[in-house]
């Protein structure tokens, strides 16, 4: 527990941490042309996030956290497409409010749960927001998707163009924001007992620790964040579709974090930067192959660098570190 007191005690902000953001800036500048792509990576670091503030923090495992992504991206959809309502920030707010309320009512049941039969439930209740989808074709366009959405310009002033450059300074200006909220709460007194309860849940209780308010606390902050995740995707794609539900979403935002690290903040900016590249690159290279190359790549990190990729940077740094005081003394 001293560590964990420790690790709350340590929540300055580190020169190294500006670097991400250095290099976002960069590629907006230098990189034009990925632009595209650099608003999808950022959209799913601030996914990563919200899916390791519950696992990585709070040990709340799951593989359905794409239903609370989905119906961010459904909500501003249908707002977009079906009601008339153009105001992206608007949308950004009721699908916030949406995600939110439905990790309210599932994590009531959810939480109450351990090990094998929290994960089928929400596993379980993702196939059921799938199914939803699919068949309330009326209101969610089933397999063909949402499509001929109207989004006004940020503000009234900045709108979304050809190349990207708006949906791209959105996206990061709303993932600066995410990263700041989640860096203060894991740093706080409530993210260090999330850590506790994670780590002993019972000893938790023994103290007199909310755990059950805790954790309905923060997975519903974490809904609410994929939420927001998902309404950045329709708006800067224009278009939904039945691939921000269901399992699959779920298990690559898994594999993100994997590549990442785990329970470790810049893994979830890692994580989705590492994947999402590789795709591109190798569904250029390899149509028909791609996804072995994403496995083999998954394989070497699980086998070779425990940790993700975060932790091999520290093995790396750490016998870096060990030479340089051999060499001194």
């Amino acid at each position: 527990m001293s560590q964990l007191v420790g690790y709350s005690a340590n929540s300055k902000v580190r020169w190294t941490e500006c670097l991400p953001w250095v290099l976002a800036i960069m590629v907006y500048f230098f990189l034009p042309d990925y632009l595209s792509l650099g608003s999808r990576v950022l959209t799913y670091i601030m996914f990563a996030l919200s899916l390791d503030l519950i696992i990585g923090y709070a040990g709340i495992i799951t593989l359905g956290h794409a239903s609370f992504f989905g119906l961010g991206a459904y909500i501003t959809g249908i707002l977009a497409a079906k009601m008339g309502v153009s105001d992206p920030l608007i949308q950004l707010l009721a699908s916030a409010i949406g995600a939110a309320f439905l990790g309210l009512i599932t994590g009531a049941v959810i939480l109450k749960m351990k090990g094998l039969t929290q994960l089928m439930l929400t596993l379980a209740i993702s196939a059921l927001c799938l199914e939803v989808a699919n068949k309330a074709t009326f209101i969610t366009g089933g397999a063909d998707g949402l499509s001929g959405m109207e989004i006004a310009p940020i503000l009234g002033f900045f709108k979304f163009d050809l190349f990207g450059k708006t949906a791209y300074l959105y996206c990061l200006a709303l993932l600066f924001v995410t990263w700041v909220f989640v860096r203060r709460l894991i740093y706080s007194p409530f993210g260090v007992s999330l850590m506790g309860i994670r780590e002993n849940s019972a000893r938790m209780h023994a103290i007199g620790a909310p755990v059950y308010r805790k954790l309905m606390t923060v997975y519903t902050l974490s809904a609410l964040i994929a939420g927001v995740a998902g309404s950045l995707l329709a708006q800067t794609n224009q278009f939904v579709g039945l691939n921000v539900l269901g399992f699959e979403p779920s298990g690559e935002l898994l594999v993100m974090l994997i590549l990442g690290g785990v329970g470790r903040l810049y893994g979830a900016f890692l994580g989705p930067l590492v994947f999402l590249l590789a795709q591109d690159y190798l569904a250029k290279q390899f149509p028909e192959y791609w996804y072995f190359g994403i496995g083999l790549l998954l394989v070497i990190v699980v086998l070779f660098a425990r940790g993700g990729v975060l932790g091999l940077l520290d093995k790396i740094t750490g016998k870096w570190d060990a030479k340089k005081a051999g060499s001194a003394s």
